[in-house]
């Protein structure tokens, strides 16, 4: 497992009242543990501090914006350690509260590519815009590793993406860039190699505007989504999934690059 170290997972800096955020694991296509997930709150913290940042740009380094979860360190954790830490995520290494600690509300733009898996999906559905490059593949892997897809259920409700939230909470397929746009899913597709600059409009269309009045709508947004999200996965957490032996398998069957040997619904 991986421990805390000197290394640098997420890169930060601010040109022109925008930020941007970069996850830095490429070899692991950013697989996020939680050392990663600590980085990410803390640069997250100081752009919501930074005076000169009105707007940031989350994206990825490398093949891939986000490959989920580090399953060798956040899904194959001893059942003890499950029971005391109350799920995957280590102390402190909750994804789920990068963008609902803010104090300043500004808004971040998800610029994604080549693969958004996950956790990384889950973190994506969180931000307040979506850029992501043609053939870009996502995937709520929740299902498939016996989790529970109660939030991202939520997060794609809230988007207007009912009926697609409701089949892909459900299948765990993966679908598309051009999908997620046409459900609403996501704001804009930008071209190959033209990711950034694509964002980069929007994000200073967003800057033009008065700080105040866009965090107001920020404020909002997040407030409502917050509620949304954290009642339906208020629903699934009785349920404790993290503790069963379908989803040890299904972690066990990734590790071990075979496929599950059958779930028992336990």
């Amino acid at each position: 497992m991986e421990n805390a170290d000197d290394r640098q997972y997420v890169d930060y800096e601010c040109h022109d009242h925008i930020a941007t955020i970069a996850l830095n694991r490429p070899e692991k296509l950013n697989a996020v543990s939680d050392e990663v997930v600590r980085q990410l709150m803390a640069a997250m913290r100081r752009f919501d501090l930074d005076p000169d940042a009105h707007v940031a740009i989350l994206c990825g380094r490398g093949r891939a914006f986000c490959s989920g979860a580090d399953v060798h360190q956040r899904q194959l954790r001893s059942r003890e350690e499950f029971e005391r830490l109350g799920g995957p995520q280590g102390h402190g290494a909750n994804a789920a509260d990068l963008l609902f600690q803010s104090v300043n509300w500004k808004p971040v733009i998800a610029a994604v590519h080549g693969y958004v898996l996950g956790l990384g999906l889950g973190m994506v559905l969180d931000c307040d815009l979506i850029v992501a490059e043609a053939g870009t593949r996502f995937q709520l892997t929740e299902t498939s590793r016996g989790l529970g897809a109660a939030k991202h259920w939520a997060q794609f409700h809230f988007r207007g993406a009912g009926a697609f939230g409701d089949e892909v909470s459900l299948t765990g397929r993966y679908f598309t860039a051009e999908e997620a746009l046409a459900a609403n899913v996501i704001n804009r597709v930008a071209a190959k190699d033209t990711l950034m600059e694509v964002a980069l409009t929007m994000a200073r269309d967003v800057a033009a505007n008065p700080p105040l009045s866009v965090r107001a709508t920020v404020r909002a947004r997040r407030w409502f989504l917050d509620r949304y999200a954290k009642e339906a996965a208020f629903q699934q957490a009785p349920m404790r999934l993290y503790l069963t032996e379908d989803f040890r398998e299904a972690a066990l069957a990734f590790k071990e690059k075979r496929k599950p040997r059958g779930f028992k619904g336990r």
